[in-house]
């Protein structure tokens, strides 16, 4: 199993599900993407302040993500691609890829609707097939914290129909990435963490 090259507080911490061997080519062609993946997995916690509050343009699950691979030269990308059919020209608009850096490209869907799913593997399939990119990585949310944003009063804002893990997973046994290896990962439970409890306590003093 390639997952057995994540290391054990990944596998422990995130639900995780590979198609087309992309562990090993991240690990084997891409080392320093990999390498800055598992950093930022392993730094990575959800802080009940990120959920609590509500989120603008992107949600502060999303900026961390961001900001941590930007600072190591990743980039938001858009490709500009045409197709000259018998000499007409066809541009193939693609959508922009949240992380990208050597041929990797990593999207987060946190809390958008459930068809941003099939945005992103359209738009890995296309740019694999086009040599644009080697890997694609999504970052999504598991089911279960559902019981987490109820709990904290979010829980409508969270709803069926935007993205988690069981929405994604039928679309990729379906084959809607094609060719394109594809390596998800799914926050957890696990990785929550309560940072507002002291400032809680320190009202009630």
């Amino acid at each position: 199993m390639g997952t057995d090259l994540l290391t054990e507080f990944i596998v422990d911490n995130y639900e995780v599900h590979e198609w087309k061997h992309s562990c090993a080519i991240l690990k084997n062609d891409f080392p320093v993407e990999w390498s800055e993946i598992i950093d930022l997995l392993e730094n990575f916690r959800l802080e009940k302040s990120m959920i609590a509050t509500p989120g603008g343009r992107k949600s502060p699950v999303s900026n961390f993500i961001d900001t941590f691979l930007y600072q190591r030269n990743w980039e938001e990308k858009s490709f500009d691609i045409k197709i000259e059919v018998d000499g007409s020209i066809r541009e193939t608009p693609t959508h922009k890829i949240d992380c990208y850096k050597n041929n990797v490209a990593l999207e987060i869907e946190w809390n958008n609707k459930d068809p941003f799913f099939d945005r992103d593997l359209n738009n890995f399939r296309l740019l694999f097939d086009l040599g644009a990119i080697s890997v694609g990585v999504i970052l999504t949310r598991c089911d279960e914290l559902q019981d987490i944003f109820k709990e904290i009063g979010r829980g409508s804002s969270f709803g069926a129909s935007t993205t988690h893990m069981s929405k994604l997973l039928p679309r990729l046994k379906g084959g809607a990435a094609g060719g394109c290896p594809i390596l998800v990962l799914g926050i957890s439970k696990k990785l929550f963490i309560d940072d507002m409890k002291n400032e809680q306590n320190n009202k009630q003093l």
